[in-house]
């Protein structure tokens, strides 16, 4: 997979580029990153990018040309490729970033091509003139769009074939299977007094599978139950939810006053 990050803060992007999972990917070339410094595409020459907004107000704007001339280079360079770019500026008015479309972005064969906001945000003619298309990693707002491009390269990348060195561990996430993980637990077997759940050092099998399923749905049911409601349930899994529901109702039942929650 290729990406493409245009921005301003270009060291930002690769500090992060250059450890970890998103390395490993790059040394085994299955993830292509290129980073692009927005100020190289500016016409002057103190390289300003940004400017004061028309119609008065705090803080800067980013420059449409540059984000122009920065996309036309892609262009050009990429004009022998025949899946082409598909043009993306985080957002917090955009689609908002799920496991599904991380999914999507993943199988993508076109050149992926980060266009990250700053300060005020960008001139609002690079959307009416490139029609990027808008993600979100949430209803908040960041100093600019370079963390949620290194989320979405993040979510995605580890979804390529071989990034990840265990498949089974990308098919167990949360949110994979519409559910939420499950707990995680390593040596040593007792940590100030907590313990690891016995079943885990069991070597049954099928018993730490049924664990699992239940911890991931107690999770799903305490913490996010909306994902359950349009969720088609196998009979297990309904057995486990009534038995979770069971469970928690007597657990409030018997909590002394003032001790919830």
């Amino acid at each position: 997979m290729r990406c493409d990050v245009v921005t301003l803060f270009p060291d930002l992007i690769r500090a992060v580029l250059d450890h970890s999972i998103l390395k490993r990917a790059q040394d085994k070339g299955l993830l292509d990153v290129h980073v692009r410094n927005l100020r190289d595409y500016t016409v002057d020459r103190h390289q300003v990018a940004d400017d004061a907004p028309y119609g008065g107000g705090a803080g800067m704007v980013l420059k449409a040309e540059p984000m122009f001339l920065a996309v036309d280079a892609l262009r050009q360079e990429r004009a022998n490729d025949p899946n082409g770019l598909r043009l993306i500026l985080p957002s917090p008015q955009g689609r908002l970033l799920t496991q599904s479309l991380a999914e999507e972005l993943s199988r993508e064969e076109c050149t992926l091509v980060f266009l990250c906001g700053h300060y005020e945000g960008i001139d609002e003619r690079v959307r009416l003139g490139l029609h990027p298309e808008e993600i979100s990693i949430g209803d908040y707002v960041l100093t600019g769009g370079e963390l949620p491009t290194l989320v979405m390269i993040d979510t995605v990348a580890r979804l390529i074939p071989g990034v990840v060195g265990d498949p089974a561990s990308i098919q167990e996430d949360s949110f994979s299977l519409a559910l939420l993980d499950y707990p995680h637990y390593t040596r040593p077997a007792e940590v100030r007094g907590l313990t690891v759940p016995d079943v885990l050092l069991s070597g049954n099998h099928e018993a730490i599978r049924r664990w699992r399923r239940k911890a991931a749905l107690r999770n799903t049911y305490l913490k996010r139950p909306d994902l359950l409601r349009d969720r088609v349930m196998t009979d297990e899994d309904s057995r486990l939810l009534l038995e979770i529901s069971r469970e928690h109702v007597e657990q409030r039942t018997t909590v002394p006053c003032g001790e919830e929650g």
